[in-house]
C-alpha cells in the first residue's frame, strides 16, 4: 500500500462552530446578510465608554450577538472587536473583564482559525498568562476554606476560568507559533491541579482544564515531558477513569454527560503521553488496548446521528416559536451572556453528547492506526512462500529472464538493486465471514452514512449550524478511524480477513453509499463534503488492497475515482485515487474496467519529451500500480498489456521517470527518495522482464 497514507491525521485545528465560508468575501456581504447590521457600531463604541456598566453591556452584548450568525460576527471582527475585547481584559472593573473573557471564549469555539489567529496576533496571551497566578491562588484559598468565600464569588471564578482555559486550549490549536508561546507559561501544573480537585468543583470548569491538557499533550513534547514527570498526574487520569461517581437523580443525566467528556478526554491525554515510566501507575499499561478501546468504544456507538438529526430539528422549530432573549439592545434589559431558554439548553446538551462521540473517534483515530488483528490466526502455511518471499522469487524471474534472454539494451539501464520488492498482498478466494474485523468497524460504517443535518445547504446555513458542524466532524472522524484500521490490516495480511470476500464487497458498497450520499455536487461551505471524498478514497484504498483481485469495478465509480485524480491538485489524494483504481485494476475477469484503468494510468506517466503533470508521488504510486497489475502475465487482463503495446509506453517513460527521481531533494524527502530511485529500477527490470515473453 502507497507508503504516503498517513496512519493518523492531524488533529483538526479549530473547526468553526458556526461557519461563514458559504458568505462572499468581505464585510459588504457580511453587512447585507447581517439582521443585526445596525447593532454593531453602537456594541464598539460601547466598549470603549467611561462607564464600566456600559462596558459590560457591550461584552455580554458581543456574546448574543454572534449565537448562530456567522455574518455579524464577520462584521463585528472587521470593527476590530477582537483588539477591543482584549483590552478589556485589562479592564479596571472586575466584571468587564469577566465578561469580556465569556465574549472571547464564544468568538474563538464560534469563528475558529481566523479570529483566535488574530487574538495570538493582538497579543491575547499578555493578559491570559496574568491571569493565571491570580485563577491559582484564588483556587488555592476556596479549596482551603470553602465557607470563607462567597459563594457568588466562587461561582464567577470557575466559570472565568472556564473561559480562560477554553481560549488557551483553541489557542493552542491555532499554529505552532502560539503553541510554543503556550508552552513558555507552564500550565500543565497549572490544568492538572483543576483535575486532581474535581471532587470539589464543577465538572464544566475541569472538563475545560482537561480538554486544555488534552490539546497541549498532543504531539507537544514539553507538555508531555511535564506530564510524565510528575506520577501522581497519571495516577489522577487513571483514577477520572475508574470514578462511578455519585450524583443525586436530579442532576444524573446532565453529570454523567459531562463526567463521559471528562472520561474521554482523560483517556485521550494518557493516550497522547503514553508510554510513561515508572513508577507511574500507569508504566506497563497498554494504553490503548487496555484504556481506550474498553472506554471509548461504547461511547462512540452511544448515539444515533438519525435521531440527534431530527431532535435537533425539532428543537430548532421550537426555539423559533420563543419570544426572543434580547429584543432591543439597552442597558437596562440586555441579558446575562450565560442565560438561555430550557430549548437552548437542550440544544447545547445534543451538541455537547455530539462532540463527545467526536472527541471518541479523534483518540481511536490513533489508536487504530496499530490495531492488532482480534484473533490472529497463521497468515502462511508450512512450505508456502510469504509476501517477502514471493517479492524475492518474482525478482530471481526478472533476473533470470532477462540474464539469460535479453543482450544489453542502450534504452534500458541494466542495474537493478538486490533490495526491490513488490506490494503484492495473496489474496484467498472465498465467502467466509470476516470475523477478523474489529468490532470498531460496524459502528463506524454506521457514522459514517450521512443524515438531514450533516451538511449546509448549497450556498446557504444549516438551521443549525453547530450540530451540522459536530454531525460532519463525526462523519470525517469515523472515516479516519477507518482509514487507520484498514491500512493496519493491510499492512499484516490475513488469509481469513482476505477469503471473506462478501464482507469486502459489503463494506465497499457501504463506503460508496457514504460518498453517493454526498454527492460531487460542492458549493461554498460545503468544505466537509469534500473532506469526506479525500478521506473516503483513502477507506476504499484500505479496503481495495484487503480484498485486491475480489472486488468487482463498477464503471461509474471508476469513472468518478479518474474524475477526482484528474481535478484533484493534492498529491495525496492522487496516490490514493492511483492506488484504489489499482485494486480494482486486479478483478481478473473485469478485461475491460482493467483498460480503462490501465489508459489512465499510462497517461500519468513521463513521455519521451514531456514531465508527468501529476507531479511526482503520483508518478511514484503509478508505477508501482502498473507493475503489481501486470506482473502476472497468465492473469485474463492480461491481453490489455499485450494488445496495447504497453511496454513501449513504459520504455517511453524511462527517462522522465529517472529525471523525476532526480530531482527529488533527498535532504528534504529521504523516504520519497528511496522509494524513487527503487521504482524507477523495479520499472527497469519490468520492462526487461516483460519483453522477454515476447521471445
Amino acid at each position: 500500500m502507497g507508503k504516503s497514507q498517513k496512519k493518523r491525521s492531524m488533529r483538526r485545528h479549530n473547526p468553526m462552530r458556526v461557519p461563514d465560508s458559504h458568505l462572499p468575501k468581505g464585510l459588504e456581504s457580511a453587512a447585507s446578510s447581517s439582521p443585526k447590521n445596525e447593532a454593531v457600531l453602537p456594541i464598539i463604541q460601547k466598549l470603549e465608554n467611561p462607564d464600566a456598566s456600559e462596558r459590560k453591556w457591550a461584552c455580554v452584548a458581543v456574546s448574543n450577538l454572534i449565537q448562530n450568525d456567522p455574518s455579524t460576527r464577520r462584521l463585528l471582527q472587521g470593527k476590530n472587536v477582537v483588539g477591543a475585547l482584549i483590552t478589556r481584559l485589562s479592564d479596571s472593573e472586575e466584571e468587564v473583564w469577566i465578561e469580556a473573557a465569556g465574549a472571547l471564549r464564544n468568538l474563538c469555539i464560534d469563528g475558529g482559525y481566523d479570529i483566535c489567529a488574530e487574538m495570538y496576533n493582538k497579543n491575547i496571551l499578555a493578559p491570559l498568562k496574568a491571569f493565571v497566578p491570580k485563577i491559582s491562588s484564588a483556587l488555592s484559598q476556596f479549596l482551603e476554606s470553602p465557607k470563607t468565600a462567597p459563594e457568588n464569588a466562587q461561582k464567577v471564578v470557575y466559570e472565568f476560568t472556564e473561559n480562560v482555559n477554553t481560549i488557551l486550549w483553541c489557542l493552542s490549536e491555532t499554529s505552532n507559533k502560539a503553541l510554543n508561546a503556550i508552552n513558555q507559561i507552564n500550565l500543565v501544573p497549572f490544568l492538572m491541579s483543576f483535575l486532581a480537585a474535581r471532587a470539589k468543583l464543577p465538572v464544566a470548569t475541569v472538563t475545560a482544564a482537561a480538554q486544555c491538557l488534552y490539546v497541549l499533550t498532543d504531539d507537544n513534547q514539553p507538555a508531555i515531558d511535564e506530564l510524565r514527570s510528575n506520577a501522581a498526574y497519571s495516577t489522577c487520569l487513571l483514577e477520572i477513569i475508574h470514578d462511578e461517581g455519585g450524583v443525586t437523580d436530579k442532576d444524573k443525566e446532565v453529570f454523567w454527560d459531562r463526567m463521559t467528556t471528562l472520561k474521554v478526554l482523560s483517556s485521550g491525554i494518557l493516550s497522547n503521553v503514553s508510554p510513561f515510566p515508572p513508577p507511574s501507575a500507569a508504566s506497563g499499561v497498554d494504553v490503548g488496548k487496555e484504556i481506550v478501546l474498553p472506554l471509548l468504544q461504547p461511547v462512540a456507538t452511544s448515539v444515533s446521528l438519525t435521531e440527534s438529526s431530527a431532535l435537533a430539528e425539532s428543537l430548532v422549530v421550537k426555539l423559533a416559536l420563543e419570544p426572543p432573549q434580547i429584543e432591543n439592545l439597552s442597558l437596562k434589559s440586555a441579558p446575562k451572556s450565560d442565560h438561555r431558554s430550557d430549548t437552548e439548553v437542550e440544544l447545547d446538551r445534543l451538541e455537547n453528547r455530539l462532540r463527545t462521540v467526536q472527541l471518541a473517534l479523534e483518540i481511536l483515530t490513533g489508536v487504530c492506526a496499530t490495531l492488532p488483528d482480534p484473533d490472529p490466526i497463521s497468515e502462511v502455511q508450512e512450505g508456502e512462500p510469504d509476501a517477502e518471499d514471493e517479492g524475492k522469487i518474482f525478482l530471481h524471474k526478472y533476473r533470470c529472464l532477462f540474464d539469460t534472454q535479453i543482450d544489453n539494451d542502450a534504452e534500458i539501464e541494466e542495474d537493478v538493486t538486490d533490495g526491490m520488492a513488490l506490494d503484492d498482498i495473496p489474496i484467498a478466494n472465498g465467502t467466509t465471514t470476516a470475523s477478523h474485523l474489529p468490532a470498531l468497524v460496524e459502528p463506524l460504517i454506521t457514522l459514517i452514512q450521512p443524515v438531514r443535518l450533516s451538511f449546509p445547504p448549497t450556498a446557504g446555513q444549516s438551521s443549525h449550524p453547530p450540530t451540522t458542524s459536530v454531525l460532519s466532524a463525526i462523519h470525517v472522524s469515523a472515516l479516519e478511524c477507518l482509514n487507520n484500521i484498514f491500512l493496519s490490516l493491510s499492512a499484516s495480511p490475513n488469509s481469513g480477513l482476505a477469503a471473506a470476500s462478501a464482507s469486502g464487497k459489503q463494506l465497499w458498497d457501504s463506503v460508496w453509499a457514504a460518498l453517493g450520499s454526498v454527492g460531487t455536487e460542492i458549493t461554498r461551505g460545503q468544505e466537509r463534503k469534500q473532506e469526506m471524498w479525500e478521506i473516503g478514497v483513502g477507506v476504499l484504498w484500505g479496503i481495495g488492497n484487503i480484498w485486491k483481485g475480489s472486488l468487482v469495478p463498477n464503471e461509474d465509480q471508476v469513472q468518478l475515482l479518474i474524475q477526482l485524480c484528474n481535478s484533484s491538485t493534492d498529491p495525496a489524494i492522487r496516490v490514493k485515487c492511483i492506488g484504489t483504481l489499482e485494486c480494482l485494476a486486479q478483478h481478473p475477469q473485469s478485461i475491460d474496467a482493467n483498460r480503462v484503468i490501465a489508459v489512465h494510468l499510462l497517461s500519468i506517466l513521463p513521455t519521451s519529451t514531456a514531465p508527468s503533470i501529476y507531479g511526482t508521488e503520483p508518478l511514484i504510486q503509478t508505477l508501482s500500480a502498473l507493475i503489481d497489475i501486470y506482473s502476472d502475465e497468465s492473469l485474463p487482463y492480461d491481453v490489455n498489456f499485450r494488445q496495447g503495446d504497453f511496454v513501449q509506453r513504459l520504455v517511453d517513460s524511462v527517462e522522465g521517470v529517472r529525471k523525476a527521481v532526480r530531482a527529488i531533494d533527498r535532504r528534504k524527502e529521504r523516504d520519497l527518495k528511496r522509494r524513487g530511485e527503487e521504482m524507477r529500477d523495479n520499472l527497469i527490470a519490468f520492462i526487461k522482464y516483460r519483453r522477454a515473453l515476447r521471445f
